[in-house]
């Protein structure tokens, strides 16, 4: 069966990306599980997939929160939808917003096919993450402690280093400025 290997790019920075790949049986919902899992998102909030082009425009929609493919509707169902039936080129781009309120929005490019899967693996699966992951509700409890830890560990926030330099080193320096000797044999008097 086919495997492809979407990029999921974070819109609001495109160094922050996940690696999702999925069995192209596999469907939408599948896809928008496996991305909110990768970004470490609670997955309480309803989202949408836009078929799109090279430039980003949103066209057809997918819906979660969609049940049923209906004639006309005006959106297709990810419940239903495999990911492969809307896959048209070697290319293919999605627009995925997730959490209509806040409006997560997402650029997902499909960046490679094989024609095997891993059997020792469960799909779809996350196979590289870059970049921390954006916090779904402001700061993250977990970087604030790790800010935290950081200054601590290399005492940001004393004095000492207001001007960035710290005094690791000096103990040699202030010993040879002690020691130099003034050439007027100690007499300032020029």
């Amino acid at each position: 069966m086919p495997l492809l290997k979407f990029r999921v790019y974070w819109e609001e920075d495109d160094l922050i990306y996940r690696d999702i790949e999925i069995l192209s049986n596999q469907t939408f919902l599948d896809l928008h599980q496996a991305i909110i899992k990768s970004y470490d998102f609670d997955g309480k909030h309803t989202a949408v997939f836009y078929e799109s082009n090279d430039r980003w425009q949103r066209f057809r929609a997918l819906a979660s929160d969609v049940l049923v493919n209906k004639k006309d509707a005006p959106a297709l169902s990810m419940i239903k939808t495999p990911v492969s039936a809307l896959v048209a080129v070697p290319d293919q781009k999605f627009v995925y917003v997730y959490d209509p309120a806040k409006m997560w929005t997402f650029l997902v490019e499909l960046i490679g096919v094989t024609k095997q899967e891993d059997v020792l693996k469960l799909y779809p699966s996350c196979s590289r993450k870059e970049g921390m992951s954006p916090n779904q509700y402001g700061v993250r409890g977990g970087s604030t402690d790790l800010l935290l830890e950081v200054e601590e560990k290399y005492d940001l926030g004393s004095d000492e280093m207001a001007e960035g330099f710290g005094d690791e080193g000096d103990s040699d320096s202030d010993a040879s400025e002690d020691e130099v000797v003034d050439d007027n044999g100690g007499n300032d008097d020029y």
